[in-house]
């Protein structure tokens, strides 16, 4: 089994890595615990040292937790070992004080049984929700560029604010870059997740709970985690200009959403810019302390529902249109100053993509805006206009269809692809689940009906291998069939201007973690 080593940077504790995430206070609680259990079928020899060598360790463990923070998933570890100390402990407080000569009392086998059982039962829960619901470990970018990070606020003082009655209100949204950086120090800083500070992240962690009808608790190991970027590190030397991605979240998600993928994307030299969309993402936090939460519901009519997220959309539509706006501005440096990214960004080279509703957006982003020349969608179903017809190459990355799936989606997306100008692709990525395309299977349990079955990093190099290559070779024009260095990666349907039906499919094959794909690296199954 591989073994990391991380810094677990807000309490000052490592915490060690071998399949379970649990510190090293959490991992001695769990092995005092069980071994207070077990000393009582132990031999008389033995009992008494690992009794003693238990109960300590457990204590201690105990007092440290109480120091640095008590997770959930550790409390029925403290339950079970501090319902099993006082039985390991007496028969030793009893031996003290016993007469030479009398026998040691203890309870009958029939009678302990139970009771260690019940207790190794609780011990156990501890490992196995810290391993389904952990701290989110990110994957190190594979990209020749480390990763730096910031978080900007820009209104639109042409856009109106639609969500809100005030006639003087004007549209907000709060962006986070990544960019390719230089190298930092070891042992800097790493960046929040889910926010520019702790309390940023527990309010948008407790928001995301209670937007999919979690309790709170369940996800309160975000705000303990550190990504790979480090807030405002320098932009890489050189003078490349680098393409820009701007991202949307899904429905009722958030501009971190997607963070592993954009570190990754960062990290092969492309600036990413994801989006906050107030009053539609679950909780956004503005720079003066404001949290604006979510008003945006479902009706559970379906006309009525496909009419608010047609609106919706569109909104999401003009915030990524005026967020470029904002970087070409940014890259003229008459956004931020003297902003070390000025100049540095190649505005003409940009892909508007997103996640889910998010990519609904994206698609309309790019029918109402010719500067966007590339686009993604992330399992995404078209809401909105399907017309004009779209210009750009359209890469759709698809969980597989079943007869789960809204039966509309696949009809209106290949009409979508089918009516482009330009050559568009939908791959589906086999062993693929809707929130596979986000950081979900690095935190969520390992369901494969709500994650995938791709594994926890598996997933982020699964989702953004093929983005890279579609990226690659639009932004980039690397040379090479594009379809071809797309197959592998899963079932390709190729959709192109003078013929609107598929075109070429490949059979799925099994998916590992890479960065660069090439044909020589993955062969596609053959049909028998």
């Amino acid at each position: 089994m591989r073994h990391r080593v991380r810094r677990f940077e807000d309490v000052g504790v490592t915490e060690t890595i071998a399949g379970l995430l649990m510190s090293p206070p959490e991992f001695f609680a769990v092995l005092g615990a069980v071994a207070l259990v077990v000393a009582r079928w132990l031999p008389p020899a033995a009992r008494r040292h690992v009794t003693i060598a238990a109960g300590t360790a457990f204590v201690l463990s105990v007092i440290v937790l109480g120091v640095v923070g008590i997770r959930w998933q550790v409390a029925p570890v403290l339950v079970g070992g501090g319902v099993a100390l006082p039985f390991a402990v007496s028969p030793l407080l009893r031996a003290l004080r016993r007469r030479p000569g009398r026998r040691a009392w203890r309870a009958r086998w029939w009678l302990a049984l139970p009771g260690s059982v019940a207790c190794l039962g609780l011990i156990a829960a501890g490992p196995v929700a810290a391993w389904a619901f952990p701290v989110p470990v990110f994957p190190e970018p594979s990209g020749p560029f480390a990763v730096g990070t910031r978080v900007v606020q820009w209104t639109d003082p042409n856009r109106p604010e639609t969500f809100t009655a005030d006639p003087d209100d004007r549209r907000t949204v709060v962006v986070q870059l990544w960019y390719p950086a230089r190298k930092s120090p070891p042992g800097v800083r790493r960046a929040q997740y889910l926010g520019r500070t702790r309390q940023e992240a527990r309010t948008v962690s407790a928001a995301l709970a209670d937007a999919v009808g979690l309790p709170g608790f369940l996800t309160d190991g975000l705000p303990q985690a550190r990504t790979h970027a480090v807030v405002d590190a320098p932009v890489a030397g050189g003078d490349e200009r680098f393409p820009v991605v701007l991202f949307s979240p899904g429905a009722g998600g958030v501009r971190t959403q997607n963070t592993a993928w954009a570190e990754e994307l960062a990290g092969h030299g492309y600036v990413v810019a994801a989006l906050d969309h107030p009053y539609d993402s679950a909780a956004v936090v503005l720079d003066d302390g404001r949290t604006v939460h979510a008003v945006t519901a479902s009706t559970g009519d379906r006309d009525a529902d496909d009419a608010l997220a047609a609106d919706w959309t569109a909104v999401r539509a003009a915030d990524l249109g005026f967020v470029l706006t904002r970087l070409e501005d940014l890259n003229r440096g008459a956004s931020i100053g003297n902003d070390s990214l000025a100049g540095r960004l190649d505005t003409g080279r940009a892909a508007v993509t997103g996640h889910s509703m998010g990519g609904a957006a994206a698609l309309q982003a790019a029918r109402k805006d010719p500067r966007f020349t590339a686009v993604i969608d992330l399992d995404g179903y078209p809401h909105g206009a399907v017309s004009p017809a779209l210009r750009q190459p359209v890469l759709a990355l698809t969980q597989a269809i079943t007869p789960n799936t809204d039966p509309r989606y696949l009809p209106r997306l290949t009409r979508a692809l089918a009516s482009n100008t330009t050559t568009s692709y939908r791959l589906t990525l086999p062993g693929a689940a809707h929130l596979t395309f986000m950081d979900g299977p690095l935190y969520l349990p390992p369901v494969p009906s709500i994650v995938g079955s791709l594994g926890r990093t598996g997933s982020v190099r699964a989702v953004a291998a093929p983005t890279l290559a579609f990226l690659d070779a639009t932004l980039r024009h690397t040379p090479g069939d594009l379809a071809d260095t797309l197959s592998p990666y899963g079932t390709l349907s190729v959709h192109r201007p003078a013929d609107p039906r598929c075109s070429r499919r490949c059979r799925p094959t099994r998916l590992t973690p890479v960065t660069t794909p090439s044909p020589d690296r993955r062969t596609p199954e053959t049909d028998d």
